[in-house]
């Protein structure tokens, strides 16, 4: 896969929920790009739950995000909102007398683009979450331009919440572009019916499933993301 292959510059990855591997599908599919010949970053536009370091806030899927990519960011382009506070994006926003601003995000993006053939943006919580009053995820891939890639933890009730992520994602205007099961939970009770199900019922394929206790590099290796791949190719 060259970087001429590419469609789009870049890709959204949501998820059902938080706590559920969109990080560690993000970096995934970072390396398995660039092992593809792609120069592929991450991005992480607001995330809250960060450390406080001398250099500033930081947080860590922000880092595993810059650590996974080719060329690697500023901290401040890969991560433009970093909020203290582990709790909801818009709480730690107000706390902070902090407006998340979508020209900021946009601009952060832009600039990582021009440095990259592709950039992969991991949104915050589940897709429903409000940025503030007026803002909600969705305005992030919607501002962008990005299709949509839905990380599905593998646990008891994740077929409901990625039916309803995915009607939302379709609801909200955005191109559902397929979806990556994470096995989050490894002794889950009959998980191959539970992907056929999902397979069968979501409105768009499984891109891959990503099995438990590998780092984002060696899932990599592994060819599960070979559909996600194939899906940013340029359609005949």
């Amino acid at each position: 896969m060259s970087a001429r292959s590419l469609p789009r510059p870049g890709v959204f990855i949501a998820g059902t929920d938080t706590g559920i591997g969109k990080t560690f599908a993000a970096c995934a599919l970072l390396h398995a790009l660039r092992a593809g010949g792609v120069r592929a970053t991450g991005m992480k536009p607001v995330a809250s739950g960060c450390e406080s370091t001398r250099e500033g806030l930081r947080n860590e899927d922000a880092l595993a995000l810059i650590d996974a990519s080719d060329p690697r960011s500023d901290y401040t382009l890969c991560n433009p909102y970093a909020f203290e506070a582990a709790i909801a994006p818009h709480l730690a926003a107000a706390d902070a007398g902090v407006e998340i601003d979508l020209p900021r995000i946009e601009s952060a993006h832009a600039r990582l683009a021009t440095r990259a053939d592709f950039v992969v943006v991991e949104g915050v919580g589940g897709w429903a979450v409000p940025l503030g009053d007026s803002l909600e995820a969705a305005d992030i891939p919607r501002r962008l331009d990005l299709p949509v890639i839905l990380v599905v933890g593998l646990r008891l009730g994740c077929i409901n919440h990625a039916r309803l992520s995915a009607r939302a994602i379709v609801d909200d205007g955005c191109e559902l572009l397929g979806w990556i099961g994470n096995a989050i939970d490894p002794s889950m009770p009959r998980r191959g019916d539970n992907l056929e199900t999902l397979r069968r019922l979501l409105p768009a394929p499984c891109l891959g499933v990503l099995e438990h206790g590998l780092d984002p590099a060696a899932a990599a290796r592994t060819g599960a993301l070979r559909a996600a791949l194939a899906a940013l190719r340029p359609r005949p």
